[in-house]
């Protein structure tokens, strides 16, 4: 039986179009329309320009670069998230300090923030800026953690790699702090099969990180270089791809939302096992369906669900594992941790692709089911409500 997997490519059925047009007019490197086009239609999204990259991360290290940090410098930077969000802040020779997550979003805690940022105050060290992430297509609590960083004069980067598509209070993550990022991995809601975009609203920083994108060439016919620079531009063939995916952005947003309420439907008879919570005042993408199991009541630990869904042939995972406790990043300070290491311990990621067909969908609600020693279901279109996710 062929395998469920966590989250795939899901293409609009435009993409080749666009690919196509980049080989015919042989606009293959790092120039064309495609380049153009996409960097607009993500701008009509976030209503900020960009700049079209090779990776998310590539992004997150420009916008630090951007921001000031360097060597000796410090950047605080959420915990509970993929070292791609931190390992960025090494390149630029700063050290990351980590930050505790709330539970009402999993992101950042504003009050733990606002203690780390009241310590090094209390020294002359601020840091450089503060790195939010907006977890599983969900955005932190940013009016707060703003506010907080506003009174001590702080930027903020936003790391939306997993959120595009996502709004806080109707603004779209990435465009409420200095700069943000967004990413297009091939596992990603949308992708470029690899690919970011960085944004903001000073578009004199967008120039730049495109100019350090290309390897800081100057202006004039000579290769010169006054500054370094990093091959960091997206190409125009995989910028196809990305017009493509961007007109069926609103489609690929609800039939992931679909996915996870039909999860939270089917298991709402199920003790232990706990829906990613979204605020009210949130829309989040569901990028990927969360889960927290509470081994006592559910039966069965997370890793052991991890376990009896690889049996079915299922693909499933643990939440990401915090920073703090990384080994490579085992000397940096944390302010908090108890609560981003208890939803790394219960956390578990279900199949969420937005391709994800009803009957894959019905085998992996199944197999948490026995998991769990409950009944299976028959249908999932009996126990889907039409309740907001």
């Amino acid at each position: 039986m062929k395998r469920v997997l966590l989250s795939v490519p899901h293409m609009a059925g435009t993409e080749m179009a666009y690919v196509e047009d980049a080989f015919r007019t042989n606009w293959l490197s790092t120039v064309g329309a495609n380049l153009m086009e996409f960097e607009k239609a993500v701008e009509q999204w976030c209503g900020l320009p960009g700049v079209a990259l090779a990776s998310g991360t590539a992004g997150i290290h420009l916008a630090l670069k951007l921001l000031g940090a360097g060597q000796g410098d410090e950047v605080f930077c959420q915990s509970l998230t993929f070292a791609a969000s931190t390992n960025p802040i090494r390149y630029q020779g700063a050290e990351p300090v980590f930050i505790d997550s709330e539970r009402r979003t999993w992101n950042m805690d504003a009050q733990v923030l606002r203690e780390a940022l009241q310590a090094r105050a209390s020294i002359g060290r601020l840091p450089k800026c503060v790195e939010v992430v907006h977890l599983f297509g969900q955005c932190a609590e940013m009016d707060d953690i703003l506010s907080v960083c506003g009174e001590y004069g702080v930027p903020v980067l936003e790391d939306a790699a997993e959120a595009i598509g996502a709004t806080y209070r109707g603004r779209p993550a990435g465009t409420m702090g200095a700069v943000g990022v967004y990413s297009f991995n091939g596992n990603k809601l949308l992708t470029t099969t690899s690919g970011g975009m960085l944004v903001s609203r000073n578009e004199a920083w967008v120039e730049k990180a495109r100019f350090w994108s290309q390897q800081s060439r100057d202006p004039g016919i000579a290769y010169e270089h006054s500054e370094l620079g990093y091959n960091y531009r997206m190409s125009n063939v995989l910028a196809g791809i990305g017009r493509g995916q961007m007109e069926v952005l609103d489609l690929r947003v609800a039939q992931r939302r679909a996915i996870a309420c039909r999860y939270r439907d089917a298991f709402a008879d199920l003790p232990g096992l706990t829906w990613m919570p979204e605020p009210a005042d949130q829309f989040s993408t569901h990028w990927l369906s969360v889960f927290l199991v509470n081994e006592e009541r559910f039966g069965c630990s997370r890793d052991g669900m991890i376990r009896a869904l690889d049996s079915a042939g299922v693909e499933s995972r643990p939440v990401w594992k915090p920073m703090h406790l990384q080994p490579v990043f085992a000397s940096c300070e944390k302010f908090g941790g108890n609560v981003a290491e208890d939803l790394f311990r219960r956390g578990i990621c279900l199949p969420s692709s937005s391709s994800l067909s009803m009957e894959d969908q019905l085998r992996v609600v199944n197999a948490v089911r026995t998991a769990a020693g409950a009944g299976a279901l028959s249908a999932l279109e009996d126990v889907a409500e039409t309740r907001r996710v």
